[in-house]
């Protein structure tokens, strides 16, 4: 079996484990896609038939690489001709819950042409059932629409009953839980009205399918092997699918990392991973992947030593053949501004020594922990892309563009056609709502739409209602973009900036073959970033990485700097409350300090300075090393102290005064 050759003992272990429950702790940077993918072609070349695996990832990016790996090893192990039969079965949890909830719609009531919103989507629906209610006039304030999003998608992915929700993570709205209650079955009756889904729908509604025997024993019948990649990641109802599922855990294979669990604010729990063995009997067979291709071992043995104080975990050491004289690093610095300046210092001295800007990366517990440094490295003329920001689809325009598919796939979808409506000249919320009271009672609601007479003073009628009859697809977006254009230019200044993102969503529709799986997956797994807004420097090809830590999950860079690795950062301030809170920030710096190759830099800024409200109220607020690195764990480091390089008189050079004020108005004397 030359293609196993190449595998460690571990790694090949897991590839070859037999049909019962398994459970792979993946370390980081382990190879445990490489490994999955050989689960994946071991049970192909076995006989497996690839129609009956299934096969969840956390992103479609995810599904796709480990579809093109299974395709080439399955290929180089049986021949080029067996490896077109590909995987039909792979994707994301939410997109193959859509394709699953379409198939058997007829059987549990739901339309099978149901539209999917997204987060905004879901928040402006759930506005309009405030707006209903009168909850948005309460004397006092009612919650905003995106904290009743939050609190009712927590509540169904966590499982856990309203009141309970809203004591631990939501305090300050606790006395509004009976009208959240309303709110939220209000909620539920305008989707179910308007034939709309939204994300937390997907599982829900699969998971209480699954509680009726007859469809588990279908559904769990349909695959002979069940994949599941980053199950760290998976919240409840996740958990209560793949049980379901294959309850005697036959074909059901599992891979994750309790110490990469960091997504609690999403409803995942790491106890589906650190609870997955016993759900069995007998218990689940545990293989641990511990050797690491990524990190020198100095810095294997400074995350190790970090994450052996974890309360709970599945004991493992990474360890590497890549050895290093050059420890891991904490530099502290008196002020931020130091931190960014030295950050900006060390870009740019490993660059003149050969590592390109694209192979270093500073990381960060929240985005507003870089302000300084983005301003740094500004100044400096250093781009840099910055990830855990404005995403794809939060970009109006595209939205804009998106509705009209929408409304046109389901002309029931209220927020859709509110938003399409009101793009038009001379169309304000209350004609929106009338048309749209109108075609609500039709059987055909786009020909109802059609024979209407344009509403007065409206501009491009004709032309929209020629767009949403548009069924030839992808010529359907085309038609849509076109009536679009002459709105963007009106609603736009930066129309032309604009236009690139356009002509890349319909690049991207071109690999679809409707409009519904269109719409279904770039709702699930929408690109990350538009084309220039996310900070992408379309002048220049090398740019430093800058990201949330959240967000560098899964990546890597020859050097790493983490900022502000101090008590009140990491662990963040509004994350101490619990004891599984602080253990899920001590994972989210082992997280960190993982994602590093070959250098990897702590910052410890000793002093902040906040600005107050009030005038006069500024001040400095110090802080200490974080509690994550205790006085024990220093060795692991080299720890330096970084000031400002002093001038020969031993002092930092004071600028000259002069009247910027003077200045400013003699240009207009």
């Amino acid at each position: 079996m030359g293609y196993l050759d190449r595998l460690n003992d571990r790694q090949r272990e897991a590839v070859e484990y037999g049909a019962g429950p398994l459970l792979v702790i993946a370390g980081a940077g382990s190879g445990k896609t490489n490994t999955l993918a050989h689960r994946v072609s071991h049970l192909l070349t076995k006989g497996a038939d690839p129609r009956r695996i299934l096969l969840m990832t956390f992103s479609r990016r995810a599904a796709t690489e480990l579809t093109r790996r299974v395709e080439r090893i399955t290929s180089e192990a049986m021949g080029a001709g067996y490896a077109a039969e590909a995987l039909t079965w792979a994707g994301t949890f939410h997109g193959i819950s859509a394709r699953v909830l379409r198939e058997i719609a007829p059987q549990i009531g739901l339309n099978p042409d149901f539209s999917i919103h997204d987060r905004e989507d879901s928040a402006d629906l759930m506005n309009l059932c405030r707006h209903s209610l009168g909850l948005s006039a309460t004397e006092t304030r009612f919650p905003a629409k995106g904290t009743c999003l939050s609190i009712y998608s927590r509540a169904v992915n966590s499982g856990e009953a309203l009141e309970a929700v809203l004591k631990q993570h939501f305090p300050w709205v606790i006395g509004w839980e009976e009208q959240l209650k309303q709110l939220f079955a209000s909620y539920v009756e305008a989707k179910q009205s308007q034939n709309v889904l939204d994300y937390d729908d997907l599982l829900l509604i699969w998971a209480q399918v699954m509680e009726e025997p007859a469809f588990a024993a279908h559904l769990g019948a349909l695959w002979d092997h069940v994949l599941i990649d980053e199950y760290q990641d998976t919240n409840r109802l996740q958990s209560r699918i793949l049980l379901a599922l294959k309850p005697d855990g036959r074909g059901l294979t599992v891979v994750g990392d309790d110490a990469q669990s960091i997504y609690a604010f999403r409803a995942a729990t790491v106890r589906n991973i650190l609870d997955f063995p016993a759900s069995f009997d007998p218990p689940a067979g545990i293989i641990t992947l511990d050797r690491n291709y990524r990190s020198t071992q100095p810095v294997l043995e400074a995350a190790n030593a970090v994450i052996a104080q974890a309360r709970e975990r599945y004991t493992k050491d990474l360890w590497t053949d890549r050895t290093s004289a050059v420890k891991p690093k904490i530099v502290t610095y008196a002020t931020e501004a130091d931190q960014a300046r030295h950050i900006a210092d060390q870009v740019l001295s490993n660059r003149e020594t050969g590592m390109p800007l694209k192979q270093q990366a500073v990381l960060f517990r929240t985005s507003s922990h870089a302000g300084q440094l983005e301003v740094e490295l500004t100044r400096r003329n250093i781009p840099f892309v910055k990830f855990g920001g404005l995403k794809f689809l939060d970009s109006a325009h595209v939205k804009d563009l998106l509705a009209v598919l929408r409304f046109a796939q389901n002309p029931h979808d209220r927020v859709a056609g509110f938003r399409v409506l009101q793009l038009l000249p001379g169309i304000g919320p209350g004609t929106t709502g009338k048309v749209l009271d109108h075609i609500s009672t039709s059987m055909q609601p786009l020909v109802a739409l059609a024979s209407m007479t344009a509403p007065p003073k409206s501009m491009g009628w004709p032309e929209l209602i020629d767009a949403l009859q548009a069924t030839d697809w992808p010529d359907a977006l085309g038609r849509a973009r076109a009536w679009y254009d002459p709105q963007l230019d009106r609603i736009h200044e930066d129309a032309e900036f604009r236009r690139a993102d356009l002509l890349q969503l319909e690049q991207i529709a071109m690999g679809y073959p409707t409009r519904e799986r269109f719409l279904t997956d770039l709702t699930l797994d929408p690109p990350d970033a538009t084309s220039g807004q996310a900070g992408v420097p379309l002048k220049d090809e090398d740019y430093l990485i800058l990201s949330t830590i959240h967000s560098a999950k899964g990546q890597e860079w020859k050097s790493v700097f983490v900022l502000n690795v101090v008590d009140g950062c990491i662990p963040s301030d509004l994350g101490t409350g619990q004891t599984a809170e602080i253990e899920e920030e001590r994972r989210l710096l082992y997280v960190a300090m993982t994602r590093a190759k070959e250098q990897l830099s702590l910052g410890v800024p000793q002093r902040f300075y906040v600005t107050q409200q009030t005038r006069n109220a500024d001040r400095h607020i110090y802080a200490a090393r974080s509690r994550f690195i205790p006085r024990e764990l220093l060795n692991h480091f080299e720890v330096t102290h970084w000031a400002p390089r002093l001038t020969a008189a031993g002092a930092v050079p004071q600028p000259p005064s002069i009247d910027v004020g003077l200045r400013l108005r003699g240009m207009w004397q």
